[in-house]
């Protein structure tokens, strides 16, 4: 049957950030579809509760708390979960993040954070993983949680926007080394209700204005992206790699701009 080729029976999947939000929507997607599943993030207790959703569905579950920033710390997330499971199936390279900053206000330690944080650090997890995957089982995929802020022009959004890109290119040029042994897809992800859209879904007047710009006429759910992810990393997407997968509701422009102050004079 078709929906078989959506099962990820006995696979272990590694997913960062999987403490809330997306990755915890990624982890309980995957384990309902069959796999173990490994969750990384810096908050144990997050991290704890994933497990236990995990774990609920019958599939076993394992807490490292990561940061993703530090390159031993992705060294041990990868050998934990060799060491645990025996092998490593799939990466979902889910952490990430920039908070909005205007262009001007702009260092250039935050925008070399952001590239780190959203392209370097799944990079380098890219390249352990993918060495695991064939060592453990001759293959795998991974799926990169991008952005649309990645493709789209954006006010204050400069270093997140250009990580994302970053990351986006990342995820094609990594496909096409990585082939045919690991397949490398990302998603470009939409606005969703996550804590970091808390400031849109708590105030009316600014939801009525994302919803009436977005095609599909709402905001996203982590799980319109957990099921993005599944067909990425399920057999079912078996004949995909490089592709940056659109799930963003239907949009074509930002939903709405941050206000940005204009250049003052220098004095």
């Amino acid at each position: 049957m078709i929906l078989d080729d959506f099962r990820l029976t006995d696979q272990v999947a590694v997913i960062t950030g999987g403490g809330a939000g997306i990755g915890r929507a990624i982890a309980v997607a995957f384990a309902e579809a069959g796999a173990d599943v490994v969750v990384a993030a810096r908050t144990a207790a997050d991290l704890e509760e994933t497990v236990r959703l995990v774990e609920a569905t019958g599939r076993s579950g394992l807490a490292v708390v990561t940061d993703v920033m530090v390159e031993e710390e992705l060294e041990r997330l990868v050998a934990a979960t060799v060491s645990r499971f025996g092998r490593l199936s799939v990466l979902v390279n889910n952490a990430g993040g920039s908070l909005p900053r205007p262009a001007m206000q702009t260092s250039a330690r935050y925008l070399s954070t952001a590239l780190q944080f959203n392209a370097v650090s799944p990079f380098l997890l890219s390249k352990l993983a993918a060495q695991a995957m064939v060592d453990t089982q001759g293959g795998g995929s991974i799926v990169n949680i991008s952005s649309r802020s990645g493709d789209l022009v954006m006010t204050s959004m400069l270093a997140y926007g250009a990580g994302k890109a970053a990351l986006n290119m990342i995820t094609q040029d990594l496909a096409a080394d990585l082939a045919p042994q690991v397949r490398v897809n990302a998603i470009g992800v939409g606005g969703v209700a996550t804590q970091a859209m808390d400031f849109v879904m708590s105030d009316d007047d600014l939801r009525a204005t994302y919803e009436t710009n977005t095609p599909m006429g709402r905001i996203g759910q982590p799980r319109d992206i957990a099921a993005a992810a599944l067909y990425l990393a399920s057999p079912a997407s078996s004949w995909v790699t490089g592709v940056v997968l659109r799930v963003d509701g239907g949009t074509t422009a930002p939903s709405f701009q941050i206000p940005v102050p204009p250049i003052e004079p220098s004095t």
